[in-house]
């Protein structure tokens, strides 16, 4: 909705589209239901435009709103003197609001206020009813507020009779008592941060003026004005015609000159002398205190004039509930950085210097950098950035470390070789080892010629940098030797230092990395499982993060089902300190995301898996993203996208060839693209290559694999490999042969291993198929059934195309009826992308969710209830409601009906969900 009418700015009276706030309005009808509302923010907040639109409509009522008379008095015209104000009010509200602002009755020289305020009460009393109100409208209340005003207009509005209501405007906090109409829920409060314009106000607002912003361009000036309406309404008028829009809105900023113009006149010279100078030497802060304001101004007391402009709405702002930290409002900053570098030029540097002795002084060292920087002290900066390095890594900054290198002279360095430690760790957290590195090499020069002290205060912060690098490039050798402090003696006292235990996590941390990622058994999980215990007690959550994010990953090799726990705490704890994004979360993710492609829930794996890619913006490490391109295959093949599935292996295989030593996924990784290429629909498959005989390329798979270095060849997942194109060249007797070493092992020891041995038991049975012999078709895929019931293992099943054979199964097994129901269900594609969406999804119980996975199976209702340890009448109660959810008749349509819903075939239940129910126990 907009309005024509006339909106004052710094430069005078301009003639410009209104915008009604219909939130805004909202508010304040459905705050008439009070007794009171207070509209409080500094100046330009829109809070006039805003009482005068409101009023207009109050006045005319319309749809939603009571009919009644409206009283407006502008409070700016009285300037303090309280008779000619109370006498305003009272011929107010004795007319309607269209005879408000004639000339008020004659003063006389015996006024009593308080006679006036009760016959005020009185007119609204005679006037108000249940069927109409009235309204008291007072704008620029701040301007005639004195101690006797203020006590006469907390009794006007503390008596206010039923039916009546007022509204103050006001640009700072007033001295009333108001708080029984608080405590009571009869006062509305309304302040900055309710009037700031929101980014849909802010276009409609550009749109009246003709201008049109992209959404990036919108957001930055939303950003700079902090949706200030006088801001973005001088905006509006610059902008309308400018030919550049994007650059215009780069520069826009509290020294733009319309903007100045404003601040100057309607905020900064309305302030006392002593307070001018504490705004503009502390505008030099990003956040200040009184302690630090004192510091710079040279005096005492300036916490009392910080409290004083916050509660004047000058923009200033509070940053915590104790209102001991404040900040200045963006463009007022500008303006105040703009007017210190006019009026007091000279004294910038020492305000600089001054800033970075009390914040190095006070645990801010982040801050203090920067203030050595525009000082000036590059040596100093450079200096106390490098003894910061460490403590930064331990807590994930190596951005804040990026923007503080960038902002040096010479961004290389070559002036302050200490910066190096930085770089690397800057380096290492955007993939760049190999430059990380150089930066090592770079400091090791440094530290050779530095004195004892220099390289004691730089050894935490190198050890930490050559640690991670040594396990980005896979270096367990060198992740041990650097992890020497894990044997280091404690301190005299007998207790670490606080640099040691730091020091003793990251070790941990990397340990467990490297470790976990060895061919071989390793202690990879309990190492990591101990540096995430030692970061939460020494407080250090981004490390504990960053632990708890590797323990999934690691874990995973000896049950999906704890890892993906694993997994989800990590993510949980990462959120709770604002690190959903961050790098150190993608193993998390990733691993997260394979449990779910193992259990063939695809569209969730596809949801996590797009944040881990956000994640990795700007991380190229080969160990992570190899971990990535394999996951991402494995939910292309199960998808049955074997083209694109292959496409992803190849490039996890290219970028494991990165790494320098082989790892724990080298064999799976080699072997799920080797079988991919094998597989029908597959741009490399060997049914699609006429120009070999078939025997060619099998003998050709068999020596692309023996050329691989022990143990690799030998590995199940490369055996599964063979036998995969094996059965692709109808040799079913040539891959039970492969197969052999992997189906005669017995039990699987790891749950990747889980997920391999399944699919050798199911390439087993399609060999056995091949060849006739159904009682080994059957005993092959009850042991498939067998290992892959626990953590509810599809992903196999969907690969190898064994639908028809499991379907054909006569009589299964109790315990592995659900789980063929969710192969067969998934196999049908209910987890594809291109299924539509189900309409609606009824509300089931976690325990009747568990009884529908048994309505596919061919098991009876007591047979049922056998497995759940839970009576038939109980059983039948669940079908019964099931049915009704659904909205199904019989068992057949209820099965028909949950696979529609997807209901059915995404693994959520194991056999230990069934024993942590109560209602099944």
């Amino acid at each position: 909705m907009i309005r024509q009418g006339t909106q004052v700015t710094a430069g005078g009276p301009t003639h410009q589209q209104l915008i009604a706030r219909d939130r805004l309005l909202n508010l304040l009808d459905a705050a008439t239901a009070g007794k009171v509302t207070v509209i409080s923010a500094p100046a330009g907040s829109g809070k006039t435009s805003l009482l005068r639109n409101w009023v207009d409509l109050a006045e005319g009522g319309g749809p939603g709103r009571q009919p009644g008379r409206v009283a407006y008095i502008p409070g700016e015209q009285f300037r303090g003197e309280s008779q000619p104000f109370w006498l305003s009010v009272l011929d107010a509200v004795r007319y309607p609001v269209s005879r408000a602002g004639r000339e008020p009755a004659p003063t006389t020289p015996h006024f009593e206020a308080a006679r006036v305020v009760d016959l005020i009460l009185a007119e609204l009393a005679a006037y108000a009813a249940p069927d109409r109100r009235i309204v008291l409208a007072i704008d620029d209340v701040h301007e005639l507020i004195s101690a006797e005003t203020a006590a006469h207009l907390t009794r006007l509005l503390s008596e206010l009779p039923d039916g009546a209501h007022a509204v103050l405007a006001t640009r700072r906090d007033l001295p009333l008592r108001l708080h029984r109409l608080r405590l009571v829920g009869e006062l509305t409060e309304l302040r900055a941060r309710d009037l700031r314009f929101t980014g849909d106000e802010a276009r409609a607002l550009l749109a009246a003026s003709g201008t049109d912003l992209p959404e990036q361009a919108l957001a930055q000036l939303m950003e700079r004005t902090e949706g200030w309406a006088a801001g973005l309404r001088l905006a509006a008028v610059a902008l309308a015609g400018h030919p550049d829009p994007r650059r215009f809105v780069a520069e826009f900023s509290g020294s733009s000159r319309a903007v100045a113009q404003y601040l100057v006149a309607e905020m900064l010279e309305r302030q006392p002398a002593d307070v001018q100078e504490l705004l503009l030497r502390t505008s030099i802060l990003r956040r200040v205190n009184g302690a630090l304001a004192d510091r710079l101004t040279g005096r005492s007391g300036t916490e009392r004039i910080l409290l004083g402009l916050e509660d004047a709405n000058a923009f200033v702002v509070s940053l915590d509930p104790e209102r001991t930290w404040f900040r200045y409002h963006r463009l007022f900053g500008d303006l105040l950085r703009l007017e210190l570098r006019r009026r007091l030029p000279g004294e910038m540097p020492a305000l600089h210097r001054g800033a970075a002795e009390w914040l190095e002084r006070g645990g801010q060292p982040v801050e203090a950098v920067r203030h050595r920087q525009l000082a000036g002290d590059w040596d100093e900066a450079a200096a106390l950035l490098a003894d910061q390095a460490f403590s930064m890594i331990l807590d994930g900054q190596e951005k804040t470390m990026q923007s503080l290198l960038h902002a040096f002279p010479d961004p290389d360095g070559a002036d302050h070789p200490e910066l190096s430690v930085a770089q690397a760790a800057v380096d290492l957290a955007h993939g760049g080892l190999d430059d990380a590195a150089a930066h090592l090499t770079r400091l090791e020069d440094f530290l050779r010629q530095a004195d004892p002290e220099r390289r004691r205060r730089l050894a935490p912060a190198t050890t930490a940098v050559r640690l991670s690098l040594a396990r980005r490039r896979g270096q367990l050798a060198d992740v041990l030797r650097h992890a020497e402090v894990l044997d280091a003696p404690v301190g005299p006292a007998g207790e670490p230092s606080s640099s040691h235990a730091d020091l003793r996590v990251l070790a941990l941390m990397n340990l467990g990395i490297v470790e976990a990622w060895a061919l071989g058994p390793s202690d990879g999980a309990r190492h990591l499982s101990e540096g995430a215990e030692l970061a939460r007690g020494i407080g250090r959550p981004y490390l504990e993060v960053a632990c708890r994010a590797q323990l999934g990953y690691a874990t995973k090799f000896t049950s999906l089902t704890r890892a993906r726990q694993l997994c989800e705490q990590a993510i949980a704890l990462a959120e709770e300190h604002s690190w959903g994004t961050a790098t150190i979360l993608a193993p998390a993710l990733i691993t997260l995301a394979e449990s779910l492609v193992w259990s063939a829930d695809f569209d969730a794996a596809e949801e996590v898996l797009e944040r881990a890619r956000r994640c990795l913006r700007g991380d190229d490490g080969p160990g992570i993203r190899t971990l990535l391109h394999l996951v991402e295959g494995m939910l292309l093949a199960g998808r049955g996208r074997p083209a694109e599935a292959l496409a992803r292996f190849t490039a996890a295989d290219e970028m494991q060839s990165r790494l320098p030593e082989r790892h724990a996924l080298t064999g799976f990784v080699t072997g799920q693209m080797l079988a991919a290429r094998c597989r029908p629909g597959s741009a490399e498959s060997v049914t699609s290559v006429t120009s070999a005989a078939p025997a060619e390329l099998a003998e050709l798979a068999r020596e692309q694999i023996a050329t691989l270095p022990a143990p690799l060849p030998d590995c199940p997942e490369l055996r599964n490999a063979v036998a995969v194109s094996c059965l692709a060249l109808r040799d079913a007797a040539g891959a039970l042969a492969a197969l052999a070493p992997v189906t005669d092992a017995g039990e699987a020891v790891a749950a990747i291993q889980a997920g391999t041995t399944v699919e050798s038991w199911l390439l087993a049975a399609l060999a056995h198929r091949d060849l006739g012999q159904d009682t080994d078709v059957r005993h092959s895929l009850e042991r498939a059934l067998d290992l892959a019931v626990d953590d509810r293992i599809i992903l196999p099943f969907l690969t190898c195309g064994v639908g028809e054979l499991l379907a054909a199964v006569p009589d299964p097994e109790p315990g592995h009826a659900s789980l063929i129901a969710d192969i067969l269900a998934a196999a049908e594609g209910s987890q594809t992308t291109d299924s539509p969406q189900p309409p609606s999804m009824p509300e089931l119980s976690p325990t009747e969710l568990r009884v529908l996975r048994y309505l596919p199976t061919h098991l009876s209702r007591p047979e049922i209830a056998d497995q759940l340890s839970v009576s038939v009448n109980t059983v039948s109660t669940h079908f019964r409601n099931i049915y009704a959810k659904l909205q199904a008749t019989d068992r057949s349509s209820a099965v028909q009906r949950a696979r529609d819903l997807r209901l059915l075939g995404v693994g959520r239940l194991r056999r230990s969900d069934d024993e942590a129910d109560p209602e099944l126990r």
